[in-house]
C-alpha cells in the first residue's frame, strides 16, 4: 500500500496539500446553500429567502446529524491505512458504505415526519411556513444519497486522497448553479425549485464519488463480500458514529432554540440574521479543512502508532488554524457586509443593521472556532469521538442560555454573540481531554488503553 506524505515527511506541507483541496471542496459544497440564497432571495423575494434560511438549524439536526454518522464510520478505514492492512481497508469502507445508505433510508422516513412540528417549534411565522416546509421536504430526500457522497468523500480523504473529490464537488456545484437557475429564474418554482436542485446535484456528487471509489482508487479494494452487512463490524463504527451524530444534533437543537429567538424579532431580522450567516460560513470554510486535515492527520498516524508526528502535527496545524482565523476575521468584519448585499434584490436599514451586528460580533472572536475544529477532529480521527458530544453538550449550553435568557435581557446584541459563546464553551473540555490524552501519547499508553477498550467492548456483543 502506498504510503502518503501526511504518515511521512514535512507534517505541514503534507497537511497543507491535503486540506487546500478541502477547502475548495468545502466552498462547492457550500454553494449549494450560498446559490440557493442569492437566487432566491434575488429571484423570490425576501419572504423566500427568510423561508429558506429558517430551516438552517433544522436542516442540521436532521442532515447534519446523517452526516456526522458517516464522519464516524470512516475512522477505522484511516486507522487501517495507517497500520497499512489494505483488507480492513476495504472491509471497513464496504461496511460504511452500506450502513450509511440503510439509515439514511430510515432518516427520510423519520424527516418527514418531525418537518413541520419542529418548524411550528421555533416560532415559524404563518407567512412563511408553508414556504419553509415545501423547501425542506424536498432537501429530505437527498439524505441518503447526501450520506453516500459524503462517506464515499470520507473513504477518499481516510487514505489520504482530498483532490479527486474536489473535481466532483466541482461538478455537482456547476450542475446545481444551472438548475437553480433554471427552475426559479425561468421557471419560477421559488423555494421548490432551489430545493430540487440541490437534490439532483447531490445525486451528481453521489455518482462521481461513488464510481471513484469503486473503480479508480487504488487504495481501496472493495470486494462484494465486502458490502455485504457484518453486525460486529458495523456496529463498531456505529458506536464512532453516534458521539460524532449527537454533537451535530446537540448543538443544531440550541441553532433551533436561537432560530426561535431570531424569529421574534421579525422577517426583516431574519433575512438579515441569515444573510451574515451565510456570508459567516463562507470565511469559516479554511478552518473547517484544517480541521478535517487533521483528523486524517491524526487518524493515519494513530493507526501506524506515531505518537511523536501526532503531537509536533497537532500543535502545527492548530497554530496555522489561528493564524488563519485572524485573518478571516478582518476579511468577515470589513468585506462581509457588503457580501450580504448579494443576497437580497431589495435592502433596508433594519435588514443590514442585523446582518452587521452578528458580522462585528463573530469577527472579534473566530479564533474559537479554529481550536474548536482542529482540537475535535484531532481527537475524533483518534477515535475519541466521545470528545465530540461534550463539546456539542457545551455548544447547546450557550446557545440556550442566550436564546432563553440573555436574548430577553439585551435583545439581538445577545444573538449575535450565541456563536462565541457556544465555541468557548466547547473549547474548554476539548483542551482538558486533549491535554489528557497528550499525556497518553507521549507514554504510549493510548494504545494499549484503546486496544483493551475495543476488547472490552468487543466481548459484549458478540
Amino acid at each position: 500500500m502506498n504510503k502518503n506524505s501526511m504518515l511521512s515527511g514535512s507534517i505541514l506541507k503534507g497537511v497543507m496539500l491535503f486540506a487546500f483541496p478541502i477547502m475548495l471542496s468545502q466552498l462547492l459544497q457550500y454553494n449549494y446553500s450560498f446559490v440557493d440564497n442569492i437566487i432566491v432571495g434575488r429571484y423570490a423575494g425576501n419572504a423566500a429567502l427568510a423561508a429558506v434560511g429558517n430551516v438552517g438549524a433544522i436542516n442540521s439536526f436532521v442532515i447534519g446529524a446523517a452526516l456526522g454518522l458517516t464522519n464516524g464510520f470512516t475512522i477505522p478505514v484511516a486507522h487501517a491505512f495507517g497500520a497499512g492492512d489494505r483488507r480492513a481497508v476495504a472491509k471497513y469502507a464496504g461496511s460504511s458504505i452500506v450502513v450509511a445508505f440503510l439509515i439514511g433510508l430510515v432518516i427520510v422516513v423519520t424527516a418527514h415526519i418531525l418537518s413541520t412540528p419542529l418548524l411550528r417549534l421555533i416560532g415559524t411565522p404563518d407567512e412563511i411556513i408553508g414556504l419553509s416546509a415545501s423547501y425542506v421536504n424536498i432537501l429530505y430526500y437527498a439524505v441518503p444519497i447526501q450520506m453516500l457522497s459524503n462517506n464515499f468523500t470520507a473513504i477518499s480523504r481516510a487514505v489520504g486522497e482530498s483532490r479527486k473529490p474536489l473535481y466532483f464537488y466541482a461538478a455537482s456545484g456547476l450542475v446545481n448553479l444551472f438548475l437553480d437557475l433554471l427552475f426559479v429564474k425561468h421557471f419560477g418554482w421559488g423555494v421548490k425549485g432551489a430545493a430540487v436542485a440541490t437534490l439532483l446535484s447531490h445525486c451528481v456528487a453521489a455518482l462521481l464519488t461513488g464510481i471513484y471509489v469503486f473503480r479508480f482508487n487504488k487504495n481501496v479494494d472493495i470486494k462484494k463480500e465486502d458490502l455485504r452487512p457484518n453486525s460486529k463490524t458495523a456496529w463498531s463504527q456505529i458506536k464512532l458514529g453516534i458521539p460524532v451524530s449527537l454533537q451535530f444534533t446537540i448543538t443544531s437543537v440550541g441553532s433551533m432554540a436561537l432560530q426561535s429567538a431570531v424569529n421574534s424579532f421579525g422577517a426583516s431580522v431574519m433575512a438579515g440574521f441569515t444573510a451574515a450567516a451565510r456570508v459567516e460560513s463562507l470565511t469559516n470554510i479554511p478552518m473547517s479543512g484544517f480541521g478535517v486535515a487533521a483528523q486524517t492527520f491524526s487518524g493515519q498516524n494513530f493507526g501506524a502508532k506515531n505518537s511523536e508526528r501526532i503531537i509536533k502535527g497537532t500543535k502545527m496545524i492548530l497554530a496555522f488554524g489561528i493564524m488563519t482565523s485572524v485573518l478571516m476575521s478582518l476579511i468577515l468584519y470589513f468585506a462581509g457586509p457588503y457580501a450580504v448585499s448579494l443576497f437580497m434584490k431589495e435592502q433596508n436599514a433594519e435588514i443590514m443593521t442585523a446582518a452587521k451586528a452578528y458580522i462585528k460580533a463573530v469577527a472579534q472572536c473566530y479564533s474559537l472556532v479554529a481550536v474548536l475544529l482542529v482540537l475535535r477532529n484531532s481527537l475524533q480521527g483518534m477515535g475519541f469521538t466521545y470528545a465530540n458530544a461534550i463539546a456539542g453538550a457545551g455548544e447547546l449550553f450557550g446557545r440556550l442560555a442566550i436564546a432563553f435568557i440573555f436574548t430577553r435581557l439585551i435583545g439581538f446584541s445577545a444573538v449575535c454573540y450565541a456563536g462565541p459563546a457556544a465555541w468557548l464553551l466547547a473549547d474548554i473540555p476539548l483542551a482538558i481531554i486533549y491535554i489528557h490524552k497528550l499525556k497518553l501519547l507521549k507514554t504510549g499508553e493510548i494504545y494499549e488503553n484503546k486496544h483493551n477498550s475495543e476488547k472490552q467492548q468487543s466481548h459484549r456483543f458478540v
